[in-house]
């Protein structure tokens, strides 16, 4: 019997760009095609997305593409795959409308093979056939993704918690995952990004009471930023500013956007009246406003960054006002937060933020729900995913502790190949993988090259080296003239890189000379090594060789 390969491509010892393959016979399908954030080590770049090279060397037995949820760690890569891959894409009616807007400002939507599936629906992709199972999370329309294959069920949980009163009233569907248990799976793949949370995760709607409380008691505006796609929050951010008397503005593209999808769609019922135009504001005094606003990750170009920076020309914070700051900071976003929560302060603005303050809750599940979860399917093997490698560790470590033997329990990385056979599994190999960063271009494929000069240039500046070269004679012509941008080097040191270079220069043979590549070799060498070594600073050096 042929074996069944689970290929992360994203997802595994990391939070963010979620991307699953799974492969049987000449057939492949995909999970979920997501995105992460970049780090503060790479200046300039908007997003990460997954290494698709293995998918587009294999195009041909790609029979799908199926999305569990609409977070941008799970769909935000899909403009840039289907841009190269035109495959069925299957996701719930509110996920694709949600999406819609994203793939269409980079592709003709009206070219793509886009197909709705409901829990419960069997989808045929070759030799294998995919499930969704509704669960919990803190967005509508999340679905696990059960997997049939030769050797048994591959159940993807996707994000999840088991919220028993969930904001839109629709439970898990546990019974079916009792079911999925009885009928055979034999490897689960399950979140695992709060297992260091001991116990059960607080309801979605336990956020309300604080909200109103907030809402209550703020004598000026009350603003409050989460996901544009926290769909849930903003329900009850809503439904508490109209319990109390305030009205609502909404601030930030992505946000107006989804909810006006979700209201048309029903997946956000706004209590009538509550909502006004951000210009219609004025009319009310500053204790009957409320304020959405997008930036809860500190992005660069969102509303609340640019307000906590005085730049946002619609809206400007004030003294008084309240931020709540409802969201959970996604790994390498914390450093552009914090900044901007202090800016806010220094504004006058109270923000309440932390554990402590009660006004977010986490859509992800503790360790009792996980462990419900491994007792309601009995998977044969254990994977953890969507976590970081300390999370994989404690979620193995806590499946140990269930009586689970270390032969049927798996530590991914991005690009393992787990080879399911019909009595065994193993990690056999890998692929290629690696993270591939898109820029303000849009152009994804920033090298490494690039990021490290970018790196160089922001930290220690740039130094720009000029010769004139006479090719015909191999001679050197006047004087070698540097110059320095952002460089903040001891006073006289470019004269010194000056001599460095000149002798370097001197070393060269007449025909050395003549070789335009060698000499820009060798100036940008001496002049790097020298002040490396002198001045510990790396600036970006700049050689510009002028032939007579």
């Amino acid at each position: 019997m042929s074996s069944v390969r689970v290929i992360p491509l994203g997802g595994v010892g990391e939070i963010g760009k979620n991307c699953t393959v799974i492969e049987q016979d000449d057939d492949i399908i995909v999970l979920d095609c997501g995105l992460s954030f970049p780090t503060e080590e790479m200046p300039g770049i908007d997003i990460v997305i997954p290494d698709f090279t293995y998918l587009l060397e294999n195009k041909d037995r790609v029979r799908g593409i199926f999305i569990t949820h609409a977070h941008e760690d799970h769909v935000g890569a899909l403009p840039y795959l289907l841009k190269e891959l035109n495959v069925p894409l299957y996701a719930s009616e509110f996920t694709h409308a949600l999406i819609r807007n994203k793939l269409d400002e980079k592709l003709d939507t009206k070219k793509l093979d886009l197909r709705t599936y409901k829990g419960g629906d069997i989808l045929k992709a070759g030799s294998l056939s995919v499930e969704p199972i509704r669960i919990t999370h803190s967005i509508p329309e999340n679905y696990s993704l059960a997997v049939r294959t030769k050797h048994g069920i591959v159940l993807l949980t996707s994000d999840f918690k088991l919220d028993f009163t969930p904001v839109d009233g629709k439970q898990s569907n546990l019974n079916r995952f009792a079911e999925i248990g009885k009928e055979g799976v034999v490897l689960l793949l399950s979140d695992s990004t709060n297992v260091e949370r001991p116990g059960w995760g607080p309801s979605e709607q336990s956020v309300k009471k604080e909200l109103e409380a907030v809402l209550a008691a703020a004598e000026g505006r009350v603003l409050l930023t989460t996901f544009a796609s926290n769909i849930h929050r903003m329900q009850q951010f809503f439904e508490a500013a109209a319990d109390v008397g305030r009205k609502v503005a909404i601030v930030g593209r992505r946000m107006e956007q989804n909810v006006e999808i979700c209201s048309q769609m029903k997946f956000i019922r706004i209590p009538k009246g509550t909502q006004i135009r951000l210009d219609e504001m004025k009319q009310y005094p500053d204790d009957k406003v409320a304020i959405l606003t997008t930036g809860s990750q500190g992005e660069p170009m969102s509303a609340l960054v640019q307000m906590s920076r005085g730049e946002y020309g619609r809206l400007q914070i004030r003294a008084g006002d309240t931020l709540i700051y409802s969201a959970r900071p996604i790994p390498g976003n914390e450093g552009a937060i914090w900044r901007t929560i202090n800016r806010l302060f220094r504004q006058g603005c109270k923000v309440m933020y932390g554990q402590n303050s009660n006004v977010h809750v986490s859509g992800h599940a503790y360790q009792e729900e996980l462990k419900t979860m491994i007792n309601l399917t009995q998977p044969y093997y254990l994977a953890p995913v969507h976590g970081e490698p300390r999370h994989q560790e404690i979620y193995l470590q806590m499946a140990r502790a269930m009586g689970y033997p270390e032969h049927r329990l798996f530590e991914l990385k991005d690009g393992d190949c787990l080879v399911l056979e019909e009595t065994s599994a193993a990690i056999m190999g890998g692929i290629q993988v690696g993270r591939v960063l898109v820029d303000n271009s849009g152009r994804p494929g920033v090298p490494d090259e690039v990021l490290r000069d970018r790196r160089n240039l922001a930290n220690d500046g740039v130094v720009s080296v000029t010769v004139v070269v006479d090719i015909e004679q191999g001679e050197i012509v006047g004087d070698t003239m540097i110059s320095a941008r952002g460089f903040h080097g001891p006073e006289g040191s470019l004269e010194k890189v000056t001599e460095v270079v000149d002798h370097a220069l001197d070393a060269l043979s007449r025909e050395e000379v003549t070789d335009v590549s060698r000499v820009r070799h060798e100036v940008a060498d001496s002049a790097r090594r020298f002040i490396q070594h002198r001045y510990q600073l790396r600036p970006l050096v700049l050689v510009n060789i002028a032939e007579i």
